[in-house]
């Protein structure tokens, strides 16, 4: 017997309670903003500004051994990541060791470094700093404008594929998933006040990617059925393609949050943040493809004859396979 985490035929009506879903949508959106403008978010050091320090031991590196040796000095953000490379030796064991900058510091001080020296001396008394390399803030707040950028200009070229591919109001409900995909995930960063750090921009655009995978499904099979059923409603076409649909979206889902999870408990606190921005990426995702792609796209109507062809309604390249 298969497993079915949905059943096989479904007629559920998605857009019974509109109103509600696109409040709560727009609530939280809001919320996100302006926990965003008051609290901010919790920049690690790569938006911060920082101090890396690279090691070299030859006893085996134990990361919470380093960390708790670190940690009673009080230099807030502390990164630990052993380094593997085939070239090493078996008896060389690198780490980096990342320090954000301290307060009213371009960078740490040869007296923390000597302080955090002394920590891991303890650990591995040959212990060695290879090289100190340091951070300063212009260089981070170059970084948060070039990450912005990054994320933009995702979101705009998935508005002119949607656009090529479909119609005009297919790629508005797109974008405006993403869109309420990117600021919500952004909005829970800030309320939790988890580390914000480069790993959560390869998040987003993670999350952008994979919130575009479920849209773009859906959306095909609305085309489809557009074409199947010309006399039928918009509203009937569109809950008929997601129940269609709903099956994969939720397997494709689900399967994603088990590996996820599993990294989640036991990946470590390296990339424990970027997890945590996948989970809620999936979850979010997976709820505005169904109910805010689609819904904008109902608001806004969609051409029904696709057997004539509209040049200015976007569709020239629809017929291109991607």
């Amino acid at each position: 017997m298969r497993l079915r985490l949905v059943p096989a035929q479904t007629n559920w009506d998605f857009f019974g309670k509109t109103k509600i879903s696109l409040g709560f949508s727009t609530i939280m959106v809001v919320l996100s903003i302006v926990f965003f403008f008051v609290q901010g978010l919790n920049f690690g050091i790569d938006f911060r500004g920082g101090t890396t320090i690279r090691t070299e031991s030859q006893q085996t590196v134990v990361v919470a051994d380093y960390r708790a040796a670190i940690e009673p000095l009080g230099l807030g953000d502390i990164t630990i990541t052993e380094v593997f490379d085939p070239t090493f030796e078996d008896n060389q064991n690198v780490t980096m060791i990342r320090i954000q900058a301290q307060e009213g510091q371009e960078a740490v001080t040869s007296a923390v470094i000597d302080e955090v020296n002394t920590a891991l001396l303890a650990v591995a008394p040959d212990i060695t700093f290879v090289s100190v390399e340091s951070v300063g803030p212009k260089v981070s707040g170059e970084l948060i404008q070039t990450a912005a950028i990054a994320v933009l200009l995702a979101i705009g070229a998935v508005l002119v594929y949607i656009w090529l591919r479909f119609e005009w109001q297919f790629a508005v409900g797109a974008v405006a998933a993403l869109v309420h995909d990117v600021l919500l995930t952004i909005g829970v960063f800030s309320i939790l006040q988890i580390r914000f750090d480069l790993a959560i921009i390869a998040a987003l655009l993670t999350i952008v990617g994979y919130s575009l995978n479920d849209t773009v499904v859906v959306f095909d099979r609305v085309r489809e059925n557009l074409r199947r059923y010309k006399k039928k409603a918009l509203k009937e076409v569109l809950n008929l393609s997601i129940n269609e649909t709903l099956s994969r979206t939720v397997m494709t889902s689900v399967t994603t949050l088990l590996a996820l999870l599993a990294l989640f408990v036991l990946g470590g606190d390296v990339i424990r943040g970027f997890v945590f921005a996948m989970i809620w990426g999936v979850i979010v995702g997976t709820y505005s493809s169904v109910f805010i792609a689609s819904t904008v796209l109902l608001k806004l109507g969609v051409k029904r004859d696709w057997s004539k062809p509209d040049a200015t309604a976007g569709n020239q390249y629809a017929n291109i396979d991607a």
